[in-house]
């Protein structure tokens, strides 16, 4: 029924337009066995042009049913995976992290992948189960009582197969709930492959204890449920022979029945039997396709809307002068803990066309700080302020097109994307030659020619972006950590000075002492706090004059 509604709310107009279809295409199939039986039964001349009509219209009602269905499914699919994305792009970033990328990837690689099998059954699972309804329709018209009988069978076959098939479902959520632990294994693999590779009691720890556990646990529950569900097969199956036997050889014993009815039935019984098996084989598909809808369901369910993304209603100043925190505060809050990291209340007041660095230990919030500074965290207290004018939701997103940000755990896309412009290749090559890259990497059309570089190279491409959206303010989360000596000093010798020359306010959260001279003013962060301000004065002649 979640698989239904799921397609239903995509499109009811060509799901009702498919079922008619399929309405049709089932009422040939009865009406062929009907002019078959009549035919056996030596009325072959009545019924040969209206035999000869059927089946010009039911392949012509099959193609119309299946392609309605076809093209319902793979749209509500297609919904479905933009829904999600738009979902997950349009949630708060710290509710992001909360959930995690297991979660959202297991959602997005395994359970829309199994609603896609799933929906790909729907056009013959219709045309089937319109099939079977006909035929159950005509065999009440040959004999109400026989009918019954079979219906009576039907019931009891459809309520032993509950049993083990409800057992197997059970099995099936436990397998998906235990997939997203898995998937929190996989990535632990491919990120810490190397450190795996040099431990040995290590890698065998993690293989015995966090793969073969999560990974046994996902086989147990699909080895039990797929028993489960391969004895209800059986049991469906069986009561499909029951039926025939039944109806060949106990009824008659019980009710006098003609040749012709007996006949009618076992070639009606006959042609059901494979309809009926199709539509007992896809029911393991729709449960599983139902319980991953739920989990997507979920997942949406989770995902609140920030309405910081919504379109800009509200403009900000093209010249503004001074951006301001006002005693902002963001919380961290582990789940099943009692402990709370709070950074803030925060005041903090940057001027257009400064250079600050913020400073401090592992874990003091500075990167915290920054994500509050650049609007991806929506303060708990306090305010945000740019030349006096709060942030709010209704110009938070046009506040964020202020800011190019390289964070320490940045992400390096193969396009451009977004950067589209009739100079774009010129402009990437010449900063491709001022970072020290043209010798290995090219752009073409926007697309860079390979991201498979060093750490530090590919600092240096995320920073090429950062120069291509030429925005106003610029924050580098510890950026020169992974670069060599000679490039460590190129970025804060040349780079940050032309940068800040052309006008940009810059932001650099550093470690890098020996270089804070250069800076306007150096804060200092230490747990959740900002303790002070370095002063920098008498070091920037000393800084400058060792250039």
């Amino acid at each position: 029924m979640k698989l239904l509604s799921f397609v239903a709310s995509y499109s009811r107009r060509i799901l009702v337009l498919a079922v008619l279809a399929g309405v049709v295409c089932g009422a040939c199939n009865t009406a062929a066995l009907v002019l078959i039986n009549r035919a056996l039964q030596g009325d072959r001349g009545a019924v040969m042009w209206t035999f000869a009509a059927v089946c010009l219209l039911l392949p012509f009602a099959r193609y119309h049913s299946e392609i309605l269905l076809t093209r319902l499914s793979q749209g509500a699919l297609f919904d479905l995976r933009v829904k999600i994305c738009r979902k997950i792009l349009g949630a708060p970033l710290r509710q992001l992290e909360e959930i995690g990328p297991p979660r959202m990837l297991t959602v997005l690689t395994e359970d829309v992948p199994v609603i896609t099998a799933a929906l790909q059954q729907i056009p013959i699972i219709c045309v089937n189960l319109v099939v079977v309804v006909g035929g159950l329709s005509y065999m009440g018209w040959l004999s109400p009582v026989m009918l019954a009988s079979v219906i009576a069978l039907i019931v009891l076959g459809v309520v032993g197969y509950q049993l083990p098939m409800g057992r197997a479902t059970r099995h099936f959520r436990r397998a998906r709930e235990a997939t997203d632990e898995l998937m929190k294994t996989f990535r632990g693999l491919t990120r810490g492959v190397k450190e795996l590779k040099l431990h040995a009691r290590r890698r065998e720890a993690f293989l015995a204890t966090s793969l073969e556990g999560e990974a046994g646990a996902v086989q147990a529950s699909n080895v039990r449920g797929m028993v489960a569900l391969t004895a209800a097969n059986g049991w469906g199956q069986g009561v499909v022979f029951t039926i025939i036997g039944v109806t060949l050889f106990v009824l008659p014993l019980f009710q006098v029945t003609s040749p012709e009815a007996l006949i009618g039935y076992s070639l009606i019984l006959l042609y059901l039997m494979t309809p009926m098996q199709v539509l007992i084989g896809a029911i393991p598909a729709l449960s599983r396709a139902g319980i991953a809808v739920q989990k997507v369901e979920d997942l949406g369910a989770s995902l609140k809307v920030d309405t910081g993304e919504a379109e800009a209603t509200a403009p900000l100043p093209e010249k503004w002068k001074r951006l301001e925190l006002a005693g902002v505060t963001h919380a961290y809050r582990s789940d099943g803990k009692d402990d709370t990291f709070t950074l803030g209340p925060i005041h903090l007041s940057v001027r257009r066309g400064e250079m600050i660095f913020i400073v401090g230990g592992n874990g003091s919030g500075k990167t915290t700080l920054a994500k509050l500074i650049t609007g991806l965290y929506e303060p708990e207290a306090g305010e945000i302020r740019l030349d006096g004018e709060a942030i709010t939701d209704g110009n938070r997103q046009a506040y964020r097109q202020l800011f190019s940000v390289v964070f320490f755990d940045f992400h390096l896309f193969e396009r451009l994307i977004g950067l589209d412009s009739p100079e774009l290749n010129a402009r990437a090559r010449a900063y491709l030659s001022r970072l020290q890259l043209d010798h290995k990497v090219s752009v073409e059309g926007g697309v860079l020619s390979t991201t498979s570089l060093s750490q530090g190279q590919r600092k240096r491409l995320a920073l090429l972006t950062a120069y291509l959206e030429d925005r106003p303010v610029l924050l580098f989360d510890e950026w020169a950590a992974d670069q060599d000596p000679v490039f460590k000093d190129v970025f804060y010798r040349q780079i940050l000075p032309e940068l800040r020359a052309s006008g940009k306010t810059i932001i650099v959260i550093s470690h890098d002492d020996r270089y804070f001279g250069l800076a306007d003013r150096v804060l200092k962060m230490d747990f959740g706090q900002l303790v002070g301000e370095a002063p920098v004065t008498a070091r920037m002649d000393e800084t400058r004059a060792s250039a």
